[in-house]
């Protein structure tokens, strides 16, 4: 595991190891479990989006793309 180093307000850890010590935790342990959520969360919309990416490419072979005005699309 690597080491990071943060500066921080005063105030701002003070509170954050209230946070943990309700916890039961280390201010340590909150920031690694945030990382891991934050990036966990990027990485899933990724995948979403590259699926939903296939998933247009897939249904949309073979097929033009519609254009013109309200009015053409309602006469086709």
């Amino acid at each position: 595991m690597a080491n990071l180093t943060l500066t921080i307000d005063a105030e701002l850890l003070r509170k954050a190891r209230r946070i943990a010590l309700d916890r039961n935790s280390s201010v340590n342990k909150l920031v690694r479990e945030y990382l891991e959520r934050l990036t966990a969360s990027r990485e899933e919309r990724l995948r979403k989006a590259e699926e939903l990416i296939a998933y247009a490419k897939r249904v949309g072979k073979g097929r033009t793309m519609l254009a013109g005005t309200r009015e053409d699309l309602h006469r086709r």
